[in-house]
């Protein structure tokens, strides 16, 4: 548990109310589309295009496991 706590700290922020998660969730996506767009940046160069590809996926993944920890935490499923 401490490690997920160490690798997605801010899903694991006290939130104290549900307009706080929605904020938290909110906060991830706008994040996902702001790295994604510098990402979109690098495809014209050919060579960093395959990199900036698995950067992406990494990072969409990165975000959409922090939405779910961050709803579980919520939700008081992980402790």
């Amino acid at each position: 548990m401490e490690t997920l706590r160490k690798f997605f700290p801010y899903s694991f922020q006290y939130k104290k109310d549900i307009g706080a998660l929605i904020v938290n969730i909110l906060l991830h996506i706008v994040a996902g589309i702001v790295i994604n767009f510098v990402l979109a940046l690098c495809l014209i160069i050919p060579v960093i295009n395959i990199i900036a590809v698995l950067a992406s996926k990494l990072v969409e993944l990165y975000l959409a496991i922090g939405v779910i920890l961050s709803v579980l935490d919520y939700l008081k499923v992980i402790k």
